[in-house]
């Protein structure tokens, strides 16, 4: 269906397909559909991309799950509604379930927006949804780069540095993104994520320091889709 949409639809030359950042699979056309669909004034290039790849891996699992997006990507509705119209204005027609609630938020997840949302680099609006969004994908079960949807580490360290400066400098060793937050996370409580008295002398050093490579879930995401049968 997507396919078909992109075939048909004559959209605005914001991107030239030559300028795109290349997504996790260079065959993703939601992903290719959204960035093709940005307003390049709205946000720089790279914000766009960060942002086009968490709704890309979003949409999918919202429509796999069958709950609305606004679950999927942590975004209150409105906050959804008006990041995809200010970002992707001319891409807006392909999200027909944003959602209209949203269930709670667990203790987790809102610890982690709490820290995210204090160590802003700026304090912006957008900073404040992408905290959010960031948040809720961290319940998800993979490398946090991977629950994103981004291409590899590289670009989350490089977010991190540009919207949470203040919690990426305190990462001098370059632990796991996602360890790394949530030992912020237990220190700020007062208690310690383990009983090691030092990251040198612990058991489970690679749990936190180790390869965090892996496939793009947007990749895995369409090879998945290359496999299931077609019905007709």
């Amino acid at each position: 269906m997507l396919q078909t949409h992109a075939a048909a639809l004559t959209l605005p030359p914001f991107l030239a397909d030559d300028d795109l950042p290349e997504p996790p699979d260079a065959g993703d056309a939601f992903y290719r559909l959204l960035m093709r669909g940005r307003d390049p004034d709205a946000a720089e290039l790279f914000d766009s991309h960060v942002v086009a790849s968490i709704l890309t891996l979003a949409h999918w699992e919202s429509l796999a799950e069958r709950i609305p997006l606004c679950e999927t990507t942590g975004l209150a509705p409105s906050d959804l509604a008006d990041t995809i119209e200010r970002l992707f204005p001319a891409s807006a027609y392909l999200f027909a379930r944003l959602g209209t609630t949203m269930a709670g938020i667990g203790a987790d997840e809102a610890c982690l927006r709490d820290l995210l949302g204090q160590c802003r680099t700026d304090g912006s609006a957008f900073q404040s949804r992408l905290a959010a969004m960031l948040a809720r994908r961290a319940q998800r079960p993979d490398h946090l780069w991977q629950d994103l949807g981004l291409r590899h580490r590289g670009e989350l360290s490089q977010l991190m540095t540009r919207h949470f400066r203040p919690l990426a400098l305190r990462n001098t060793r370059d632990m796991k993104w996602k360890k790394f937050l949530y030992r912020m996370i237990c220190r700020d409580a007062g208690y310690a994520l383990c009983t090691a008295p030092s990251c040198a002398e612990c058991g489970d050093f690679q749990v936190c320091f180790g390869d965090e490579s892996g496939e793009s879930r947007l990749a895995q995401v369409r090879r998945a889709g290359e496999r299931a049968p077609v019905m007709g």
